[in-house]
């Protein structure tokens, strides 16, 4: 049987990672962060609370890696733990950096020393591309990271990259765009718009306050995602790839799937940075703009290639739709609100 570490167990990916490996008959241990009241509810959520071998895990702290890994002797690694909300890396640059970058380095140079045949792989992110000129973007295209949460994320991808190639470690990146799931964190646009209309559907609040309507992302399913990252630690060689619909829709497009699925007419108010206060109502107004969620650096458009992932790992971008992945999130979060 083989056995798998997953840092980053109680977010998203690691939830959803974990229950994959699981159907696939791996031993699964979960690292978490070392904190007075520790969340699992995904892993409840996914029905899995009990199946994964949960431990404490710091990785700032070189000792507790060291100790997971000489403990379990893991066959492969996900690390998908990092500080990972873009606009708090810009309150907490610090913190970022050594959580989200330093920390691969603790990683893999433990994993030189003790375990050199094991498998790992780094959630890489789009956030590194920036406002990139070239569209779509692949693992060709230059990085120019906007914000301290990719620049640390730039300083993990490459660091993976060096270790693979000075020491022959199998450590793949998977540079993942925006992916979404009904157990996203609500410091999320989707969520916080997902579960905003749910909210507004059942009576609770009467408006949901966003920043900028137009930016642009590749969205998908989650669950689609970690499967791409497992398919590249069963690749023959170690190697980047992109993870990513090829497709991209605006926040403005989400809202409007999003309150068209729950019933809801939709109104809008302030719709740009400098028209907060002026109403352009359609019906009730429902979303207003606020200037505090714009962030100091924002990328106005990511739209990713795939092609890579799809010849060499045999990975399907389009196994849920755009418009499936907003239904499936919107339905979720009604459902959570009926009970």
């Amino acid at each position: 049987m083989k056995k798998a570490l997953i840092t980053g167990v109680t977010g998203q990916d690691g939830a959803y990672l974990s229950k994959l490996l699981l159907d696939k008959g791996y031993e699964v241990y979960g690292a978490y962060r070392r904190i007075s009241t520790p969340n699992f509810w995904r892993l409840e959520y996914l029905g899995i609370r009990d199946k994964v071998k949960l431990i404490p895990f710091d990785l700032t702290d070189s000792p507790s890696i060291l100790a997971a890994i000489k403990n379990f002797e893991p066959d492969e690694m996900y690390n998908l733990a990092a500080q990972s909300f873009v606009e708090a890396s810009f309150d907490q640059p610090v913190a970022t950096g050594d959580i989200t970058g330093l920390s691969v380095t603790r990683f893999l140079d433990i994993i030189r020393q003790i375990k050199p045949d094991a498998k790992f792989y780094q959630a890489s992110t789009s956030e590194m591309f920036g406002n990139a000129k070239q569209f779509p973007q692949d693992e060709n295209t230059p990085f120019c990271p906007e914000s301290p949460y990719a620049v640390a994320k730039l300083y993990a991808h490459w660091i993976t990259k060096n270790y693979s190639q000075s020491y022959g470690i199998f450590a793949s990146s998977g540079i993942l765009f925006n992916h979404e799931s009904p157990i996203r964190g609500e410091e999320f646009v989707t969520r916080k718009i997902t579960s905003g209309v749910a909210k507004i559907k059942a009576g609770k609040v009467s408006c949901l306050e966003l920043g900028n309507l137009d930016t642009r992302r590749d969205w998908g399913f989650a669950q689609d995602f970690v499967e791409c990252m497992w398919l590249m630690l069963q690749h023959r060689t170690p190697d980047i790839f992109v993870v990513a619909t090829g497709e991209n829709h605006t926040v403005r497009e989400f809202v409007e799937k999003a309150f068209a699925i729950a019933g809801l007419e939709l109104g809008w108010e302030g719709e740009g940075k400098d028209e907060v206060g002026k109403e352009k109502r359609t019906g009730k107004v429902l979303v207003k703009v606020n200037p505090k969620f714009f962030r100091p650096r924002d990328v106005d458009n990511l739209l990713g290639n795939p092609a890579k992932a799809v010849e060499h790992l045999k990975w399907n971008p389009k196994k849920t739709s755009f418009e499936d992945l907003v239904r499936i999130m919107v339905e979720a979060d009604l459902k959570r609100e009926q009970g």
